[in-house]
């Protein structure tokens, strides 16, 4: 779509075009790092100080995935300075750091009338939506895709304001200078970007910024790599110290802390609590709303102490419960009317009667996060101030500002860092809530949910079944046609609901119970060259609220394909590893990384009760472009006393380009452990409203001593760097499974494995 200014004043002649013209005009941002005194501000991106320290921004939220080190590392690569000298600052919420490609992926949920018209990071009505509202969200894995190339762009103008200020000094061509390790090269003469900060500040780069022939890019190499880190983790002293600030770790002059209870999973209202009973030393206020209420105090630990005593008394209609989760999936599932969301070919037409049908379920899942919801807020003067973690942050403002009627202009977020996250700081109900407690107490207020009220008010991941159905060759059993019949809620759009529409979890769920899910499939279709393959989702309201979790559909999906293939192979007798081969002629890099994952993990086939299972996955569509990450996995695995046993995980990963391979390899790894989690336990279980489990040690998770042996092997390659944070969580749980199918024989179909037992 192209807009000239000719157009636009064309159509700002039409009615409501005014309105549009206005939308679309470009606008200047400025420049919203600010600099202190002894630096100097080259553009949104960095600036220089007289000491030589280079100061990054960075837009995206540091949950752990290594953002804060990634974004610097690409301005300093394409710049030549010294990574001894960088530094990094939490962007502001700013249109001068839109995600576009994000942007782009969610446009059905924040424009679902005219999607088309913002579907590509290219189209004009996408850049200014972002633009004017800020969108800096960290997801998807999105971060490179959205950030490099501006990124870049300022440094290579900043290098080139650099060699212009010395190449003045030394009257030659500034396009004759050189720059690395954080100095400006002529010959044998030098100046460091000390000497130059404030002189070079003041120069107009060139248009465009002369760019470096390619990315900065690191090729896996044993030997490099035992020379040791070029970019080492910027934010990895300050955790192992301890010094580095999380959301928890805010404190300001006066301020008093709250805790919170929620009411029961449903259509809330708080009748009232025991008054007398709060007679706890330090409590200062009680702050009520209609689904919640919150004692403030001196202490957090007193604020909980008194919100105990008061024993708050809630009537709640449509309590969410695992019984009637179950029954609302399976009448969908069998009984609902769906909508074919993804085809291939001819899809399951004139196909008859499926030769083969499995029945697959995956349960309510937490996210388990480290640090819970902590959010800090200070009302004064008309003005509100938040300090919290949040991969939303302009959503985040916005709705805080609202609650306590101002604008987002009159609302100011300080970005801090998320003790972990998994998309669970996608939302802001936090955010909301202390903004209203500070507003109520007249005090700077910080609010931190208990574990209890995590699990109570979080968003898990969507319970779903699906009926997984193939049409198989006679001669081979190879899949000819492939159909999956998923019952789930319309989890994405729900949460977007939530996210852009401001609406409460029970307005969002009302809001998209009977709307298919399109985004909830994305990657459906699977790495198999299946001729015909048709996806259907049967939305359904389980009475619970659900959001976005690390891996999403991928990890989701993954677990249903690649069990089924697996059964599949079985029915024929044929070895997992040849089977999948056969079908991925279409995706000759998956192939290899399938060979090379079962020379890592020994494979055996599978059979004898080895305890070996197989499995791969891939994120992103090749014949579409952009990001492609492809994985493959070797388990091994045992059913012991207390649940599984996952011994081992060897896998071959391909992601394209990589731009730093040790941040590379601590995601993959983190990603098969947390997918690992998520395939031994991590789900909830619900009775009355209220989740069944109040800690961390109730959801089985795996300690340090059950963490399985991890072997990695990143294979070489070209192309737009993926994200290597999701890929394991997709391939580690269908690996597990395949293993324990191996040991056992038994075919286990549910997740959390063995949760109905042997």
């Amino acid at each position: 779509m192209h807009v000239s200014r000719r157009g636009l004043l064309a159509g700002a002649a039409v009615g409501g075009g005014l309105l549009v013209a206005w939308g679309l005009w470009p606008r200047d941002y400025g420049t919203p790092l600010t600099p202190g005194r002894g630096e100097w501000a080259y553009s949104a991106w960095l600036k220089l100080a007289r000491d030589g320290v280079l100061t990054v921004a960075v837009p995206q939220l540091e949950m752990g995935q290594g953002v804060s080190t990634i974004l610097p590392q690409v301005i300093a690569a394409e710049m030549g300075a010294d990574w001894r000298t960088v530094a990094v600052e939490p962007a502001p919420v700013s249109g001068a750091y839109p995600n576009l490609p994000l942007a782009a992926k969610w446009a059905p949920l924040w424009m679902p009338f005219a999607a088309g018209l913002a579907d590509d990071p290219r189209k004009l009505v996408l850049r200014r939506w972002a633009e004017m509202t800020g969108f800096t969200a960290t997801a998807e894995g999105t971060s490179l895709a959205a950030y490099e190339p501006p990124a870049r762009e300022a440094a290579a103008a900043a290098r080139a304001m650099l060699c212009m200020a010395a190449a003045d000094r030394w009257d030659v061509a500034w396009e004759e200078c050189e720059v690395r390790g954080g100095l400006v090269f002529h010959g044998d003469k030098h100046f460091s970007f000390a000497a130059l900060a404030e002189e070079a500040a003041a120069y107009e780069p060139p248009d465009p910024p002369p760019l470096n022939p390619a990315p900065y890019a690191e090729v896996p190499d044993p030997v490099t790599e035992a020379a040791g880190l070029r970019f080492p983790r910027l934010d990895l002293p300050a955790k192992v110290d301890g010094t580095f600030p999380f959301a928890g770790d805010v404190r300001l002059p006066g301020m008093l802390y709250a805790a919170i209870r929620h009411g029961p999973i449903g259509d809330t209202e708080l009748l009232g609590y025991d008054e007398a009973a709060a007679k706890v030393r330090g409590l200062r206020h009680v702050v009520k709303s209609r689904g919640w209420i919150a004692a403030v105090a001196d202490t957090w630990w007193a604020a909980e102490k008194a919100l105990s005593a008061m024993a708050p008394v809630w009537r709640t209609t449509g309590r969410a419960s695992s019984e009637r989760i179950a029954t609302a999936i399976d009448e969908a599932l069998t009984k609902g009317e769906a909508s074919r969301v993804v085809t291939r070919g001819a899809g399951d037409a004139d196909n008859g009667e499926p030769t083969v049908t499995y029945r697959y379920e995956i349960a309510p899942a937490t996210h388990a996060t480290i640090e819970t919801a902590s959010a800090t807020a200070r009302l004064a003067d008309g003005k509100l101030e938040l300090w919290m973690a949040t991969q939303a942050p302009s959503h985040a403002k916005a709705a805080a500002a609202k609650a306590v009627g101002l604008s987002a202009d009159d609302a100011v977020l300080y970005p801090m860092a998320a003790g972990g996250s998994f998309d669970r700081r996608l939302e802001h109900d936090h955010a909301i809530e202390a903004a209203v407690i500070a507003s109520e107490v007249g005090a700077p207020v910080q609010l931190v949910w208990s574990r209890w009220q995590e699990h109570v008010a979080g968003r898990p991941r969507a319970p779903l079944a699906c009926l997984a159905s193939a049409w198989t060759a006679q001669e081979d059993g190879s899949p000819t046609g492939l159909r999956l019949r998923v019952a789930m809620p319309s989890t994405t759009a729900e949460f977007g609901a939530r996210l852009f529409g401001n609406k409460t979890a029970l307005a969002a769920r009302r809001a998209t119970d009977s709307a298919p899910d399109p985004l909830a499939f994305e990657g459906a279709l699977g790495p198999y060259a299946i001729p015909d393959i048709a996806i259907d989702h049967v939305p359904v309201d389980v009475g619970l609220p659900s959001g976005r979790m690390r891996g999403n559909a991928p990890a989701y999906l993954a677990f249903v394909t690649e069990s089924f293939i697996d059964e599949l192979a079985a029915r024929v007798g044929r070895e997992p590893l040849s089977f999948r081969m056969a079908m991925l002629g279409g995706d000759p890099r998956l192939a290899e990384c399938l060979q090379r994952a079962a020379r890592l993990g020994q494979w055996d086939g599978g059979a004898g009760q080895s305890g070996n299972g197989i499995a791969c996955w891939r994120i992103g569509d090749p014949e579409i472009g952009g990001p492609v990450a492809r994985i493959a996995c070797v388990a091994t695995a045992r059913a012991g006393e207390g649940g599984v046993r996952v011994e081992k995980l060897s896998v071959a990963v391909d992601l394209g380009r990589v731009v730093n391979l040790d941040i590379a390899r601590q995601q993959i790894e983190g990603g098969l452990v947390f997918g690992t989690s998520l395939a031994t336990g991590s789900a909830l279980a619900y009775e009355a409203g209220l989740p069944t489990a109040s800690r961390l040690a109730s959801l089985n998770l795996p300690q340090l001593r059950d963490c399985p042996e991890i072997a990695v092997e990143l294979i070489p390659g070209e192309g737009e760097p993926a994200d290597p944070g999701e890929i394991g969580v997709a391939v580690a749980p269908p690996a597990i499974a395949n293993a324990l199918h191996s040991a056992t024989g038994l075919r286990l179909r549910r997740l959390p494995l063995l949760s109905e037992g042997l």
